[in-house]
């Protein structure tokens, strides 16, 4: 068996859609969702320190937008394995071309694709069902002193969640406007 994954660039350097080969038959699939030869054959170069594992029990919870600073700063590979969400990164390096732009991913446990995301970006997901349960490696440790979080519907960012009221936490609900936060990057 030959593991090739697809791998599709987004407007975001970096950012990228990932898609493993899904081998099926009438007992379910096999995937190899992270091989590092695989990655690396793809030009992708990380060393995966920590996993993390949310569930969300109500279709139209946010949560997000998450970042890590400095060199606390996280890359991620993220993938929703229940249900589905609108999985939203946004670029938050300065000196970027697309900074302050954003790209939308709907992941799910049927197109099994994977996002991944360099150090540099806020990431932040809406679900679109009920019971969903979300995936991700992290190339850096949490580090609660470097965390911030801009808040869902700012302005200047403009990201279409396709909602008007989310559900957040009150963490989430607390987050600052873009603006707010720039100094800070």
């Amino acid at each position: 068996m030959v593991n090739k994954m697809k791998l599709t660039k987004t407007k975001l350097d970096g950012v990228v859609i990932l898609e493993p080969q899904v081998y099926g038959d009438n007992r379910g699939f096999f995937m190899e969702s992270w091989n590092k030869k695989e990655f690396e054959r793809l030009g992708l170069y990380y060393d995966f320190v920590q996993d993390n594992h949310s569930k969300s029990t109500v279709k139209g919870t946010l949560r997000g937008i998450h970042f890590q600073n400095g060199d606390k700063a996280q890359a991620k590979l993220v993938r929703c394995v229940k249900g589905a969400v609108l999985d939203v990164v946004v670029d938050l390096r300065k000196d970027s071309p697309t900074f302050k732009q954003w790209v939308a991913v709907e992941l799910s446990e049927e197109n099994k694709k994977q996002l991944l995301i360099p150090r540099g970006f806020g990431h932040g997901f809406l679900t679109l069902t009920d019971n969903v349960e979300f995936l991700y490696k992290a190339d850096n440790y949490y580090a609660p002193e470097a965390e911030g979080g801009i808040i869902w519907n700012d302005r200047e960012l403009g990201i279409d969640w396709g909602i008007k009221k989310p559900i957040l936490s009150n963490k989430d609900s607390q987050n600052l406007c873009f603006s707010c936060i720039e100094n800070t990057l």
